[in-house]
């Protein structure tokens, strides 16, 4: 069984679009995608999605009578996969696995099914199957006709990746040959807000770039939530049609001090990087799309961890999380669309406040990093 997996393609509803080509314009402006909303009779930072994605998500709510009891998670989720088995060309007679997960799961129907339990003391009939975490496949399964394994998981900020992981496995144990994986979040919420911003993680100051992602020199955290889903198809061997490959994969877990903590220097990132590499030389590597939420302690330890794999040959380094906010469980995948973006264009997507880097002639190898509360590290290596 061959153990090359191909990216037949790849597709997202984000802030920044929902086209590749709007997606990548967005990406050339130093424009971020945050917008001031009333949570709580107090505003905070947010990116919402772009009009268009919204009204592709709204028609699909109205496909169907059974679709607009769903919570945003799970129909952004089904758009997205909709576009992505569609450029790959699957049809309903493949058989293929679908894993898509989320960090929060159903956030906007919990949280409304709570409140009403809360003032009438009744649950709805549907609250319990449309708020289980397993929602999200099943339906994006029966709007596809899928005909595999159908996975949900949640493993905080890192879902997308592990997502991505599994499809590997599966694939290269020869149990199916085809998998569509990702992650999809709408956590723009008043409780999940106030959770972040209880952390005293949130970004608090009114300045040009509101989330100060990979920013080393902040005073203080600039995390800011954001909403979207992403999904890729994979397919074991090298497909004609492949995006990118998946060249390496790496994994770890933080051995913690606390519900939140990461070590000084991102043990869990450099022991999956250096899987993810594997026999690949750190010179080979031109660009780290790094997982870098905005905040002090996250951005800083994950750079220490790069320079401790890396040395002084450091590869191009980035995050888009300054531009689009902390998508939770969506994020490593809409990582994995800016590194196909780069390959594809051979240009260097930076961050307009962070420190010059070298540049490197060719983006060949893009590194992708993605870690959450309970140190899961993610590190996915792709080459074109």
């Amino acid at each position: 069984m061959s153990k090359t997996i191909s990216i037949t393609s790849i597709a997202t509803i984000s802030p920044l679009g929902n086209n590749p080509e709007t997606i990548w314009n967005n990406y050339l402006t130093n424009q971020h995608c945050f917008v001031k909303k009333e949570f709580n009779n107090h505003k905070a930072y947010v990116a919402v999605l772009d009009f268009d994605s919204k009204n592709e998500v709204e028609n699909l709510k109205n496909e169907d009578i059974k679709y607009k009891s769903l919570d945003s998670s799970v129909l952004y989720a089904m758009a997205a996969s909709r576009k992505a088995v569609t450029q790959s060309g699957w049809s309903i007679k493949d058989v293929f696995g679908v894993n898509i997960g989320s960090s929060r799961g159903a956030t906007e129907l919990f949280e409304k099914h709570h409140k009403e339990f809360l003032e009438t003391g009744k649950a709805q009939t549907l609250a319990s199957p449309t708020t289980t975490l397993g929602n999200i496949s099943s339906w994006v399964a029966h709007d596809l006709q899928c005909q595999g394994p159908e996975i949900s998981h949640s493993i905080t900020c890192s879902t997308a990746l592990h997502a991505l992981l599994n499809g590997v496995a599966w694939l290269r144990a020869g149990m199916v040959d085809k998998f569509l994986v990702g992650g999809s979040e709408a956590p723009l919420t008043n409780f999940t807000i106030a959770q972040m911003q209880a952390l005293k993680i949130y970004a608090k100051e009114n300045q040009d770039y509101p989330c100060r992602a990979f920013d080393l020199e902040k005073k203080q955290s600039s995390l800011i939530l954001g909403e979207g889903a992403a999904v890729c198809c994979l397919e074991i061997g090298k497909s004609p049609n492949a995006l990118a490959y998946i060249e390496g994969i790496g994994y770890a877990t933080e051995i913690l001090e606390h519900n939140i903590s990461i070590s000084t220097e991102a043990n869990c990132f450099q022991k999956s990087m250096k899987m993810a590499l594997n026999d690949t030389k750190v010179s080979d590597v031109d660009v780290i799309v790094m997982h870098a939420p905005g905040t002090i302690a996250g951005d800083k330890t994950e750079f220490k961890a790069i320079q401790k794999v890396f040395g002084t040959d450091l590869p191009m380094l980035t995050t888009n999380k300054w531009k689009t906010g902390h998508t939770f469980g969506a994020s490593g995948m809409l990582n994995i669309e800016m590194a196909i973006l780069m390959m594809q264009h051979q240009q260097f997507i930076g961050v307009p406040f962070a420190t010059k880097q070298p540049k490197r002639k060719a983006i060949k190898k893009v590194l992708i990093n993605a870690v959450g509360f309970g140190g899961n590290a993610v590190s996915i290596l792709l080459s074109i």
